[in-house]
């Protein structure tokens, strides 16, 4: 495949599934300007690895991959730095829809989880299957429902306080 080729696919591609890279990046960063600082770094670290990628599993699931480790990276590198929460759903969301709200409140419980249950959560979320959930985390699929079962119900727990 030339040179020309492969950028046309890969931005293709990636214009296809860009709401990918927003929501993750979304659960990990804690303003406007971390969220687009995330999601040029995913984009950049998900092209300089396109040559890589051997179509072994899907397109969305290696995107997703990519797109995790790059912000989870970004929080080892950011460590000192305490959790502030994200005031980014007014741009987002209608003030007055009682859904939005919901919404609003649910992100806000995921950004209080630690980074690797909030990856499990955004996945779920996503309408992924435990199986897809297992090939992107790097698990099996019995390990994927009993995380998920926890993180539900720790979830609850916190909307409960």
């Amino acid at each position: 495949m030339t040179d020309t080729n492969k950028e046309k696919e890969f931005t293709e591609l990636l214009l296809q599934h860009q709401h990918i890279i927003y929501k993750v990046c979304l659960m990990y960063a804690q303003d406007k300007e971390d969220i687009a600082d995330l999601y040029q770094e995913t984009v950049y670290n998900l092209w300089k690895s396109y040559a890589t990628f051997e179509n072994r599993s899907s397109f969305s699931t290696w995107l997703y991959r990519v797109a995790l480790n790059t912000c989870i990276s970004d929080l080892r590198r950011r460590k000192h730095h305490e959790y502030v929460p994200l005031q980014l759903a007014d741009t987002v969301l209608p003030d007055n829809d009682p859904k939005a709200e919901m919404l609003n409140t649910l992100y806000n419980l995921i950004r209080r989880l630690n980074k690797l249950d909030r990856m499990y959560i955004v996945l779920w979320l996503d309408e992924k299957t435990y199986d897809e959930i297992a090939e992107i985390v790097g698990t099996n699929r019995n390990q994927v429902a009993i995380r998920l079962h926890r993180i539900k119900e720790k979830l609850k727990t916190m909307s409960n306080l």
